[in-house]
């Protein structure tokens, strides 16, 4: 309970711990209403965490180390699953009710979606505090072309290669989901070293010169 207390003195709300599909979960929200949810990896198999952010606030056994399940809200929860299952090659290994679980590659929390099918609640809109899309890992770039003519084989509008300096992308919309396939490589270490990443503002080059702009529409927050 020490350290739900210190997330209350944060002025942040949460719920009490629970579990689903095996894993304990914590679920809060953020200044903007947004939900989110810590999720335990202490059972976790399959694709490997990333490094947590060694010297931050946070103790290094209780750090973020990765993202997932995602957790995706739909209507159209039949149309979208045949998408996952066969296109992108996901396979539902679990269900509670309208929740679904669903695998792919390596397994694990990394590599797994939650279904949910709601047909009650009103469309997001985009605005503070919305998540905008999911981004799927790709190992090198010529998986972005080998799945731009998959979608254009399926008639599915996409934005062809993107470069994004940090990492190159391929954007695809399922419904009103936008997908992003997002390459490892460069990396976010192409101009900082790792001690250094997250104290300043890293902008790619082709934005440099909107700096000032950006930064005085970015909300400040503290990173040590």
């Amino acid at each position: 309970m020490k350290h739900l207390n210190i997330i209350k003195d944060m002025g942040v709300f949460h719920d009490e711990i629970s579990e689903e599909f095996g894993k304990k979960i914590l679920k809060f929200q953020d200044a903007d209403n947004q939900r989110y949810q810590l999720i335990s990896d202490r059972y976790n198999s399959g694709m490997l965490p990333g490094t947590a952010w060694i010297g931050g606030p946070v103790p290094e056994e209780f750090a973020i180390y990765g993202l997932g399940p995602t957790e995706i809200s739909v209507s159209y929860f039949t149309e979208f699953k045949d998408v996952l299952e066969g296109i992108f090659g996901f396979k539902e290994i679990n269900s509670d009710g309208n929740r679904h679980l669903f695998e792919v590659g390596e397994k694990g929390s990394g590599a797994q979606v939650i279904l949910v099918h709601d047909d009650k609640s009103p469309d997001a809109r985009q605005g503070y505090g919305e998540v905008h899309h999911v981004a799927f890992r790709l190992s090198e770039q010529a998986g972005l072309y080998a799945w731009k003519d998959i979608f254009d084989k399926l008639g599915l509008p996409n934005s062809g290669y993107v470069d994004r300096f940090y990492f190159e992308s391929l954007y695809v919309r399922i419904g009103h989901i936008l997908i992003e396939l997002a390459t490892d490589a460069p990396g976010f270490m192409i101009d900082e070293e790792y001690d250094e990443l997250g104290k300043t503002l890293s902008l790619a080059p082709f934005i440099e010169n909107k700096r000032e702009y950006i930064e005085k529409s970015v909300k400040p927050f503290v990173t040590e």
